[in-house]
């Protein structure tokens, strides 16, 4: 973990409301690990000086990049991040995904821009296979030709039937799960927790390995405020555990959902 003054090297319309930052990062952008995490201290934000975090879609010697959606005061306040700015961030952070079962079927399962916190892991993993997003509409599905470029078969989902199945990310994993050898199969998941869920308690009702990027408000990124807590199994019942620093990847079978 390291902290970086960043300069911005991108900042623009990805796809819909989306937006890509593109961040000249040489000290952070090497260590990242698929699954892994930075946190930006968003500049001209007055008294909220808690930075946000941000899965990390693209990383390599040079730097690093977030794609991200606007959904509130924070990333509101990224637009007025120009091109040649500098940005403080802290990372890499978090476990990031273990290191794939050659031996297995990789999967792929993402909600939302979920699939950009994937990607890195899509890209160094030598076996390919295939990768189930789910999104409100057409405009909500990101970076299937980005995915399918990396040879993964990429199977959409969209609430309203704009693109791919209508429904859920699982009314198009279900079907296809059933025609499996679930042993074989190993799945990664990031994306809101009802999706988590579905994907986890599937995983254990079936017995194949899930590993899931849980979606909890990290504030500080490195376990010291607990605003991240979630309850994972022990022998003994559960502890406490912290997504942004004993996760924020968890299999499927360690969480405790609160009901």
């Amino acid at each position: 973990m390291k902290q970086e003054k960043a300069t911005v090297l991108e900042h623009d319309n990805f796809q819909g409301e989306y937006r890509i930052l593109r961040l000249a990062a040489p000290v952070v952008g090497p260590m990242v690990q698929p699954g892994q995490f930075l946190e930006l201290q968003v500049p001209r934000l007055g008294e909220r000086i808690l930075r946000r975090p941000f899965s990390i879609y693209q990383a390599g010697p040079e730097g690093a990049a977030v794609l991200y959606k606007p959904v509130g005061r924070g990333t509101d306040a990224m637009a007025a991040i120009q091109v040649g700015d500098e940005v403080n961030i802290i990372g890499s952070l978090g476990n990031g995904y273990p290191e794939p079962d050659p031996n297995k079927l990789p999967v792929l399962v993402a909600g939302g821009y979920g699939n950009a916190a994937l990607y890195i892991l899509a890209e160094r993993m030598e076996k390919k296979g295939i990768a189930f997003f789910g999104g409100r509409s057409a405009i909500d599905i990101l970076l299937v030709k980005e995915f399918e470029a990396l040879g993964w078969d990429v199977r959409p989902t969209t609430d309203d039937g704009s693109l791919g199945t209508q429904g859920l990310v699982t009314a198009a994993f279900d079907p296809w799960m059933k025609e499996q050898d679930i042993q074989s199969l190993e799945v990664f998941v990031c994306g809101p927790n009802p999706m988590l869920k579905a994907i986890g308690d599937r995983a254990i009702e079936h017995n194949f390995t899930a590993w899931l990027s849980l979606d909890k408000n990290m504030a500080c990124g490195v376990g010291a405020c607990l605003t991240c807590v979630i309850k994972r199994k022990t022998e003994d019942g559960w502890e406490w555990a912290r997504c942004c620093k004993d996760g924020p990847i968890f299999e499927s079978r360690e969480i405790l959902w609160d009901e």
